[in-house]
């Protein structure tokens, strides 16, 4: 295997200088052998996190312990974060948490990570410790549980989607009837969990390049309906963008506005999920478009439009500017109109006559509508 380039990151280096038996672990791993970029660099160790948060300071950088009842420290370098989890192995479960106690035993760590392909971990020179055959089931296309899955995925529910969440990216190959039994046998397990914790994994799944067939598997084994019941039916995903909201939009048939709450959707999601479940566009003329364009955000009919399948409607949205009413309060004030609701009342009224119009009229056609409207013709100032 050729060397990761991250080996060599200067910043890495000074964490492994004060560290010298961490190692990188989990996907940083998983990814650098599948050819993949590499984002965030997890690290664990056998040193307890007292002595993490130490050994870091003593040697000039900044440590946060950021999760210290699980062993977890954030080393700061060059204002990058570094997490750097002690070895454990659980005491308990209950579907949510776990109980863990601090180890130095790397294979126990690696036993209690859900998939192989998760549980590698490589030191300073490359070298790679792979207890459970992940990097075979890598190169196969293969996401696998460590151990019994139904065991694994008690442990914490969230698996289930955390299985799909990688199965999309990294699967070929379907997953066996042993797995998929103990996938539909949690499945009611998801309820307990927080809904963030659940729009996180589906939000990576929608994100991926054609999450098609991984959504597809999802609903027949009844997941997908467990936690989006607003779906109707499976749409061609791969015919959308990678954009997790617009592919939602394009499977819904219930309330939006309900998904997106007991989500928790961020604000944003949630009126753009809204705003998407809107009535198809018309393809009529470009003054329709203009005319819609005018009063909503382009990115949205847009996005309409590639739920609509109509690609000839999207290349005009794209082309075509939007429009903008050239008129403003203070043009009223300039006609002699006293300060008060009439203002509002004649704009509007001008701004219906323009849209009417095919949002076309320019400033000048526009005062002389207000002038018109006001019965103040002689005062008209096109300047």
């Amino acid at each position: 295997m050729t060397i990761p380039s991250f080996l060599g990151d200067p910043a890495l280096s000074r964490v492994w200088n004060v560290l010298p038996d961490a190692r990188v672990v989990g996907g940083a791993v998983r990814d650098a052998l599948a050819g993949r970029a590499v984002a965030d660099l997890d690290m664990a160790t056998p040193d307890e996190p007292g002595a993490v948060l130490t050994a870091l300071r003593q040697a000039g950088l900044k440590a946060v312990p950021t999760g210290l009842t699980h062993g977890t420290v954030t080393a700061v370098v060059d204002g990058r974060g570094f997490e750097i989890t002690t070895l454990r192995r659980d005491i308990d479960t209950d579907g949510r948490h776990a109980t863990v106690a601090f180890t130095t035993d790397w294979r126990q760590d690696a036993s209690r990570r859900d998939f192989t392909i998760n549980a590698m971990s490589m030191t300073r020179d490359g070298t790679v410790f792979d207890y459970f055959d992940g990097r075979t089931d890598l190169a196969a296309g293969r996401v696998r549980f460590i151990g019994d899955p139904a065991s694994r995925i008690a442990e914490d529910y969230l698996r289930i989607l955390r299985f799909f969440r990688f199965f999309v990216r990294f699967g070929t190959l379907a997953p066996d009837p042993r797995t998929t039994s103990a996938l539909q046998a949690g499945t009611p397990g998801l309820a307990r969990l927080p809904a963030e914790r659940l729009w996180h994994e589906l939000r990576l799944i929608l994100a991926a390049p054609d999450p098609s067939a991984c959504v597809t598997l999802m609903d027949r084994l009844g997941i997908w309906k467990a936690v989006v019941p607003e779906a109707g039916a499976m749409p061609d995903l791969d015919r959308l963008p990678p954009d997790p909201i617009l592919r939602l939009a394009g499977m819904l048939t219930g309330d939006p506005m309900a998904l997106a709450q007991r989500l928790k959707l961020a604000n944003e999601d949630r009126d753009r999920l809204v705003r998407l479940g809107a009535t198809p566009l018309a393809t009529g003329s470009d003054a329709d478009l203009r005319r819609l364009l005018a009063d909503r955000d382009p990115a949205d009919l847009i996005g309409r439009a590639w739920l609509d399948g109509d690609a000839a409607v999207r290349r005009r949205l794209t082309a075509m500017p939007r429009p903008s009413f050239p008129l403003e309060g203070r043009d009223a004030v300039a006609l002699g109109v006293g300060a008060g609701p009439a203002i509002g009342v004649l704009l509007r009224g001008v701004r219906q006559w323009w849209l009417d119009g095919g949002c076309v009229a320019d400033r000048t056609a526009c005062l002389t509508e207000l002038a018109r409207r006001t019965n103040l013709p002689n005062m008209l100032d096109t300047r």
